[in-house]
C-alpha cells in the first residue's frame, strides 16, 4: 500500500530547503530544480506546490509571520503579565527568532533587494503582514491605559517606534556580524519602560 503523503509536510520541507538554498547560492542563482534536487523530489513535483520562486517567497513570509502571531496572540492576553512586559516579551520573541534563523533572514531580505531592482517590490507584502503586529501593539497600548498600566501617549506614533525598532533589529541581523543583540533588547525594554507606571500611576524612569 503506497504511503500517505502529508502535502503540508512536504510544502513545508521545500520551504525550508529553498531558504537554505536561497541562503547559500543566492536567490538569482538558485533555482527549482537545485531545490528539487536537494530536496529529493523531481521538478515537477514542486510545480504542484508552488509556480516559481516568488511564491516560495511569498509563503515563507505568511508562514513565518502566521505562526509567529499565533503565538504573540497568547502572550498579548496573559493576564499575569502587565501590559508593558506583555509587549516587551513580544519584541524579544522577534529579535530571538530573527536571531535563530539568521540565515533565513538574509535571504528573504536579499530576495526582496533583487527582487526591487528588477522592478518587482514585495514591499506591499511586507507591510500587510506587520500591519498586523502594529495593529496588536495599539491595541496593548490603548487597553493598558486604560487600565493604569501605562501612561496615556500618543499610541499610533508609540506603536511605530516599536515596529521601527524592531525592523532595525532584523535588518541589523542579517548584515551585520558585529550586531549586539543584548543592547538592543535593552534599547527596546527601555524604550518601552518610559510609559510603565507605579501602583501610585506616575511613571517608571528606567536606568539608561
Amino acid at each position: 500500500m503506497p504511503k500517505k503523503i502529508d502535502h503540508e509536510e512536504r510544502k513545508e520541507k521545500i520551504l525550508q530547503t529553498a531558504l537554505k538554498v536561497f541562503a547559500r547560492e543566492g536567490y538569482r542563482d538558485s533555482n527549482l530544480s537545485l531545490i528539487a534536487q536537494e530536496c529529493g523530489i523531481s521538478r515537477p513535483t514542486i510545480y504542484q506546490y508552488f509556480m516559481d520562486k516568488e511564491e516560495i517567497y511569498y509563503y515563507a513570509v505568511k508562514l513565518v509571520t502566521g505562526r509567529m502571531f499565533s503565538k504573540f496572540a497568547l502572550y498579548a492576553w496573559d493576564t499575569t503579565e502587565n501590559y508593558i512586559d506583555r509587549i516587551n516579551l513580544i519584541c524579544t520573541d522577534i529579535m530571538d527568532s530573527a536571531s535563530a534563523h539568521e540565515g533565513e533572514l538574509t535571504s528573504l531580505v536579499d530576495v526582496m533587494l533583487q527582487m526591487k531592482k528588477e522592478g518587482r517590490d514585495f514591499n506591499a507584502i511586507v507591510l500587510r503582514r506587520t500591519a498586523k503586529l502594529t495593529i496588536l501593539f495599539k491595541r496593548l497600548l490603548r487597553a493598558g491605559i486604560k487600565d493604569g498600566d501605562i501612561l496615556p501617549c500618543e499610541i499610533n506614533k508609540v506603536a511605530d517606534h516599536i515596529l521601527l525598532l524592531l525592523e532595525s533589529c532584523c535588518f541589523q541581523v542579517a548584515f551585520l556580524d558585529t550586531f549586539d543583540m543584548a543592547l538592543s533588547k535593552e534599547l527596546i525594554s527601555n524604550y518601552l519602560e518610559f510609559f510603565k507606571t507605579n501602583p501610585n500611576g506616575n511613571s517608571v524612569i528606567p536606568r539608561l
